[in-house]
């Protein structure tokens, strides 16, 4: 397919840019990686593209794990609504404030990055429940959500690749194991995790940004933009910060013990899109029985801020669909394979490994995948391992390290519509408030890996 399967991505991005509607861009992608997938196999048929993309968004949609992803954003709309409407958030954001855990900007960001870093066990989980319980303190405190958005986005995957006793290290060790490797696959893994600067940089970032409350670019003129917000507390009853603590904790606890029971009694092998939805579904149901134990709603009440709050949560949700159906299109394009190739054989030895960074950044940026980044360029690496003799360690990190990256600056990432949905952010704000950040610790990883290349290489 060439070149030519680049061009879907290249439209959603151009369309994003200048339409500033993401779901416009991600249906025009669709619809033109439909078009070119029938004129190279069926010219005469070319014109039944929306037909093939209409029937793309259900194959997709019927795959398990989509669709687990799709109800599990749909449910985190019910959940937010009853948490929300019930008082519990503020009465959470005044407990906090009064106990002196949260009186200043650096503290509530401090608190949300380290929620992130806690809740390691999956991505989607870390952004959920670090965004959910910091939303109302960063109103408090008058700090934009699109700040909110950067933090949980910027903790959650970094901290998944760093700690990998979790969903992604079990992914990554299943494609090493396919290869006759010079160590064992998991002590491969393990030494990746001192070379993957792009987490590292990406970390120490949010906690100088952190620290120092300095904001930069976008994220600056968004924070501008706000109103004075007030400090006035209301008087809340403080039995009403149950209704948000409590299916929180719920929620982040039991996916603990999904994951262990999804994984036949192993943390890392548990099912993290299975794991989500059940934690997401059973913080929901508590939440609605909160309600109406202590009498807060009726079921019918609670009914319609559940369905209410599911609702405006549509367009988010049908932004992760959209993506998720151009990755599946971009798979049959080969589009991702494409742009490994782009690497190129005949490059000096110490930019083998910035060139797999670069290209796994490119590849995550234009598909909108970290995880289909490495099963695509996992494959390509290690036999560069085991021809040129590279450091092993350095290869992987380099591979996952430029799929986060991508990920990170992507606006057709699937990623990014969950953190901007647990922040409570407009995508694009988030996109274009991040990607300063983002570009930064790339470009201090890509001169880290050079160097590393040399001194280990050269």
């Amino acid at each position: 397919m060439d070149w030519v399967s680049i061009i879907p991505p290249l439209v959603a991005i151009f369309v994003v840019f200048w339409k500033k509607e993401v779901i416009l861009a991600l249906l025009l992608a669709v619809l033109c990686a439909e078009a070119l997938i029938l004129f190279t196999t069926a010219p005469e048929t070319s014109f039944l593209a929306p037909i093939n993309a209409i029937e793309r968004v259900v194959v997709t949609a019927s795959s398990p794990g989509n669709t687990r992803v799709i109800i599990f954003s749909v449910l985190v709309g019910a959940l937010l609504a009853f948490i929300r409407d019930s008082g519990g958030v503020t009465a959470t954001v005044n407990y906090l404030v009064s106990k002196g855990v949260a009186k200043s900007k650096k503290q509530v960001g401090s608190l949300t990055m380290l929620t992130g870093i806690a809740v390691f066990i999956e991505s989607n989980l870390s952004v959920l429940t670090a965004g959910i319980f910091a939303r109302g303190l960063f109103d408090r405190f008058n700090m934009s959500r699109a700040r909110l958005a950067y933090i949980i986005d910027s903790t959650s995957a970094p901290v998944c690749i760093l700690i990998l006793l979790n969903g992604w290290g079990a992914f990554i060790l299943s494609l090493l194991d396919a290869y006759e490797l010079p160590a064992s696959s998991a002590s491969i893994l393990w030494g990746s995790v001192i070379f993957n600067f792009y987490a590292i940089f990406t970390l120490i970032i949010v906690a100088y940004t952190i620290a120092t409350d300095k904001l930069h670019g976008p994220m600056a003129e968004e924070e501008k933009s706000l109103t004075a917000a007030t400090t006035e507390q209301t008087s809340e009853p403080a039995t009403k910060a149950r209704f948000m603590l409590v299916p929180l904790s719920v929620m982040v606890l039991s996916m603990v013990g999904f994951m262990f029971w999804t994984g036949d009694g192993s943390l890392a092998q548990g099912s993290g899109s299975k794991s989500v939805l059940y934690a997401t579904g059973l913080a929901t149901a508590i939440a609605y029985g909160l309600l109406l134990f202590h009498k807060r709603f009726t079921h019918q009440q609670a009914v319609e801020i559940g369905f209410k709050g599911m609702g405006e949560l549509l367009p988010l949700v049908s932004i992760v669909l959209l993506s998720l159906t151009l990755g599946n299109s971009l798979k049959v394009l080969g589009t991702g394979v494409f742009v490994a190739g782009v690497v190129g054989e005949y490059l000096p030895i110490v930019f083998i490994v910035p060139m797999l960074f670069i290209a796994g950044a490119v590849m995550s940026f234009t598909t909108g995948t970290s995880w289909g980044t490495f099963a695509i360029l996992i494959p390509i690496g290690v036999p560069l391992i085991q021809t040129l003799g590279l450091p092993p360690s350095l290869v992987i990190a380099a591979i996952l390290g430029g799929g986060i990256f991508g990920d990170h600056c992507s606006p057709i990432s699937d990623t990014t519509a969950v953190s901007s949905l647990a922040a409570g952010c407009d995508v694009l704000t988030h996109v274009k408030t991040q990607f300063p950040y983002a570009l930064f610790a790339g470009g201090l990883t890509l001169i880290a890996y050079f160097i590393a290349s040399v001194v280990m290489i050269g």
